[in-house]
């Protein structure tokens, strides 16, 4: 049982770990588009994330899938760029290819590749049975997730408020795409530099 903590306070640490500062970028660019109201769809996209990461975690962690670290460290961030840009560049979500319920797929998808960076840091801490060390770490992982997200809500949406009060009472609507833009675009930023100086070649 000890051993079984260990990994999930090793799992946790390395979510919510300055270090892992690519991961979080990832889950605060997944979660700026969202309000309280939207939680249904945040949870969806989250939870495919979740699915995602965990397959190719275990895919990896087990030898039945090998990807080059170099690759996979450069597409995290490429993977976040993306997110970003795609939250700034559709305004209206209601309009949006399939209403924009291609999320979710496009978290899992994402969700891969992140889930190869977690197996890459996994792998490098253990020997023998993987069993305990992979249920252990991915539990971390998922509550290190709730802890990130939780506090990025609470900042989305204080956020929100002041905006709206700097608007005046009609500017909730405005305030809002000027935080999903604002967030959108210094994750962005962030994250090129980050892919610029983990590119392979």
């Amino acid at each position: 049982m000890s051993e079984l903590f260990a990994f999930v306070r090793l799992g946790f640490h390395h979510i919510t770990d300055p270090e892992a500062l690519d991961h979080v970028l990832f889950l605060l660019a997944l979660a700026a588009i969202y309000r309280g109201r939207d939680w249904r769809d945040s949870l969806w996209v989250i939870s495919a994330f979740t699915v995602g990461h965990s397959i190719t975690l275990a895919l990896a962690v087990t030898g039945a899938l090998r990807l080059p670290t170099p690759l996979i460290e450069f597409l995290i961030p490429v993977t976040i760029v993306v997110t970003g840009i795609e939250n700034i560049a559709v305004r209206r979500r209601e309009r949006a290819p399939l209403r924009g319920r291609y999320r979710p797929v496009f978290a899992g998808v994402f969700g891969l590749i992140h889930g190869a960076g977690f197996a890459n840091y996994l792998t490098s801490l253990f020997t023998g049975s993987i069993a305990v060390p992979l249920f252990g770490f991915n539990v971390g992982i998922e509550l290190g997730q709730l802890v990130v997200l939780a506090v990025a809500g609470v900042v989305l949406a204080a956020l929100d408020r002041l905006l709206a009060w700097a608007r005046g009472t009609d500017g909730m609507l405005a305030a809002f795409r000027l935080r999903v833009v604002a967030v959108s675009g210094a994750v962005v930023l962030v994250a090129a530099r980050m892919a610029a100086m983990r590119a392979p070649w």
